[in-house]
């Protein structure tokens, strides 16, 4: 008979990875925030324009696995503060192609430079096979849960 006693939720994979991610990506987030003013939602738009050049939001939302809504409200505010255009596709008028203003490749930049030297904080306790295996293990955990 299987009881609460033999499920210990704290060492649950799930809940392991929410609790890592919550808590690692908090002092990441103060950054972007007090930076910018950017939300979750925001950086990584950016980060995927950043990285990827010219995308829809709908791409964004499939590889980021954000929900449609918070990307057009997070587009939204980028463009409002002039990271980045909008430009209607010539052949699919539903389609908009996302790209990065000078404005926010500047941002992006700057925030990656941060992101690198927050990673490396990251990981500095662990040794490098340790890290390795640490990225390597959550791609595997990622490509199987898609």
């Amino acid at each position: 008979m299987d009881t609460d006693a033999e499920f210990d939720i704290r060492e649950f994979i799930p809940y392991l990875l929410n609790q890592a991610g919550e808590e690692s990506s908090l002092a990441f987030q103060r950054i972007y925030k007090n930076r910018y003013g950017m939300l979750r939602a925001e950086w990584r738009v950016l980060f995927h324009l950043g990285v990827y050049k010219c995308m829809t939001a709908k791409d964004i939302g499939f590889m980021a696995k954000m929900h449609k809504t918070k990307i057009s409200r997070a587009v939204q505010k980028m463009q409002e503060k002039g990271y980045l255009t909008r430009v209607q596709d010539n052949l699919d008028r539903r389609k908009e192609w996302l790209e990065l203003t000078v404005k926010g490749k500047a941002v992006y930049t700057d925030l990656r430079q941060a992101a690198k030297e927050y990673d490396a904080v990251l990981v500095a306790h662990l040794s490098a096979v340790d890290a390795s295996t640490l990225k390597r293990l959550l791609k595997v955990l990622t490509l199987k849960t898609a």
